[in-house]
């Protein structure tokens, strides 16, 4: 028997001090605080390296985790890769709620970009405390918008593998022409 992914169990991703995690993604994105783990040695490899794996409830049985490392050199990003590549991207229930959302961000203090319309969703984008870029996005998309997409991602894959340019096969995603009613 072939073992079939269900889920992701958590991800994982570094931070700067894990109460101030904690407390920020309560605060600001209403996720709760589930589990704390701390160990002085890191269980798969026996190396004595403490640190505090902190977990919040991203919805639907997905979790967010978070560790805290002091005894490590301080965190760093990809120098390689854009920033705008790295990110987290969680999703709320409706436009209203991500506008809803910009706003309260706004409010605190925290700059925040969008919402932007990527045709099948709409994203807002800020950083949490740790400089990790964060997406809210909302669903939009029409069912017949998610079949043509479904239908060209084959060729689309085959075509950037084979030229390295982005194929025209969704170009309406972006150019507006889905917006284009015929007469």
């Amino acid at each position: 028997m072939t073992a079939q992914i269900r889920k992701i169990h958590h991800v994982a991703y570094r931070c700067n001090d894990a109460k101030v995690t904690v407390e920020w993604y309560e605060k600001h994105l209403n996720m709760k605080f589930v589990l704390a783990i701390a160990e002085d040695r890191v269980p798969s490899t026996q190396a004595p390296d403490p640190y505090m794996h902190v977990f919040l409830d991203a919805g639907q049985g997905n979790i967010l985790a978070f560790f805290e490392l002091p005894n490590s050199p301080p965190m760093g990003k990809d120098p390689n890769t854009p920033e705008w590549v790295q990110h987290l991207a969680l999703e709320v229930g409706s436009v209203e709620e991500l506008v809803d959302m910009k706003a309260r961000l706004v409010a605190e203090g925290i700059s925040v970009i969008g919402p932007t319309d990527h045709t099948i969703f709409k994203s807002i984008y800020f950083f949490d405390p740790n400089g990790h870029r964060i997406e809210l996005a909302c669903n939009t998309g029409t069912d017949g918008m998610h079949r043509e997409l479904d239908r060209v991602k084959w060729e689309m894959l085959t075509e950037w593998s084979l030229t390295k340019k982005a194929p025209a096969h969704a170009s309406w995603m972006h150019d507006g022409s889905h917006l284009v009613k015929p007469s």
